[in-house]
């Protein structure tokens, strides 16, 4: 984790800030020792310097939040919204002097109700909580981030994340239905609904789904939930190339299939699987694309996708017969991350989505990146969505070879530009990829957005920094 030290000075204006802080929020809620403050500066992004927090609090209800914001705003203090931290953008690093905001101890879920298919919860429920807790129901809450035993559904909201099912059912900003939102001076309003359908004034609900807390404070959602889907099969399929693994991925979406999940492993990945975990896949293994479905009838659709993946030139095609053999094929994907980071200790994720016709030239370019930057970059994708995660590995202990990290990590971010697509699918913007956004969306977006920005925040207190 590259960051800045963090020594958090108390001086009388600090004080002010702790004492009036302190009026409205219970024993244990404020926190100012410098060290226990250092564990909140930063989430887990690599390249994003942290700032020294002023106070760091940990409100458990809206009027908490309310009194936290009115007291920012009246002093003129910037505030950080956070969640777990398990960001990749530095989107809930702290800045210098601010009120960090945690809302982990808002973890409560509200209400489930199996007829309007709707889950009501606080910002700081862990996403695999909810997920269990609608389980048991019969119904599903389908996004589901990587890190979604430690995430929570607020920063969920906040970076729009998306996850392996994305393919089939969809990011986080399609099950928001409403939001509780306290304001930069403290005032709270709902937007959205809790029916099926509702289509009053503009979509206040969508604009603050991504918002990144730069925009109001999220303190309660209403999410959409869907009847819980049979258990899924899952194929392994092995490529002798990346190009042939992604023409499978184009023949498997051009012939109409909607598989639960469609994710691709390069060989660097495969690799780097191996060594950790010695699954013994292939070492001839170019490629592994990893299909699901989750239908009626699993077994027939898995049948169609691996004559699919053999017709592009696939070596070996392995579907499972049960749910147990499909959570071994499938925990090759999950070791992907933990792998890479033991190449060379420190990675860097990026998070670029192009068009899935334009996949194949994707990974084609980072691999002349990697050769061209002398690092090893591993790519596992969402393939069926286009959403890929390059992952640069390198030793932050040396100076070059992190230089070299950032540039090429530059580099494949204007490479999904090139190829019709975006610099991010579901990580955010946060600090890692400002530069990058501008170059997106071009200075007349960028006006907008500004513009829309001081709507809600005319002093600038919420998350500073962020986004622009």
């Amino acid at each position: 984790m590259i960051m800045s030290r963090i020594e958090a000075p108390r001086d009388e204006a600090t004080g002010s800030l702790v004492d009036r802080l302190r009026t409205g929020l219970p024993a244990g809620a404020v926190l100012a020792d410098p060290d226990v403050m250092a564990s909140y500066a930063n989430d887990m992004a690599s390249f994003c310097a942290a700032g020294t927090p002023a106070v760091v609090v940990l409100p458990r209800t809206v009027e908490q939040v309310q009194h936290v914001m009115r007291t920012a705003t009246e002093l003129r203090v910037p505030v950080v919204p956070q969640g777990a931290r398990t960001g990749l953008s530095g989107a809930a690093n702290a800045s210098d002097g601010c009120i960090v905001l945690s809302l982990t101890k808002m973890d409560r879920i509200l209400e489930i109700s199996p007829v309007d298919r709707i889950a009501v919860v606080e910002p700081g429920v862990v996403n695999a909580t909810l997920s269990r807790a609608v389980g048991e129901h019969g119904l599903y809450y389908p996004p589901d981030p990587s890190s979604w035993e430690m995430c929570t559904i607020g920063g969920n909201i906040g970076t729009a994340s998306g996850g392996l099912c994305c393919v089939k059912y969809g990011v986080t900003a399609e099950y928001v239905l409403g939001l509780d939102v306290v304001l930069a001076d403290g005032r709270l309003m709902s937007t959205g609904r809790r029916t099926a359908k509702g289509v009053a004034g503009y979509d206040l609900t969508r604009l603050f789904v991504g918002s990144e807390g730069s925009l109001g404070i999220v303190v309660g959602a209403t999410l959409a939930l869907k009847p819980q889907p049979p258990q899924q099969l899952v194929l392994a399929a092995e490529f002798s190339s990346a190009a042939a693994a992604c023409d499978a991925v184009c023949r498997i979406m051009a012939g109409g299939h909607i598989p639960s999940l469609l994710e691709l492993m390069d060989r660097t990945t495969v690799k780097a699987v191996n060594d950790l975990a010695h699954m013994g896949l292939p070492e001839s293994t170019e490629a592994l694309l990893l299909a699901a479905f989750d239908t009626p009838d699993p077994a027939a659709d898995l049948a169609a996708v691996g004559a699919l993946c053999e017709a592009a030139g696939a070596t070996q095609v392995v579907p499972a017969d049960d749910a147990a053999e499909s959570e071994l094929l499938l925990q090759a994907r999950r070791l992907a991350l933990t792998a890479l980071e033991a190449v060379k200790g420190t990675t860097m994720i990026d998070d670029v989505c192009v068009p899935r016709s334009r996949l194949g030239d994707l990974l084609e370019g980072i691999e002349r990146i990697a050769e061209k930057y002398r690092l090893t970059i591993g790519v596992c994708a969402h393939a069926g969505d286009g959403n890929t995660h390059p992952t640069v590995c390198f030793d932050a202990q040396d100076p070059d070879e992190s230089r070299r990290a950032r540039e090429s990590f530059d580099e494949i971010m204007g490479l999904g530009l090139e190829l019709g697509g975006t610099i991010t699918g579901e990580h955010g913007v946060g600090v890692l990829k400002k530069e990058w956004l501008a170059r997106e969306i071009g200075p007349v977006g960028m006006e907008m957005q500004r513009a829309v920005k001081q709507v809600f925040d005319p002093l600038g207190i919420l998350n500073p920094g962020k986004l622009f």
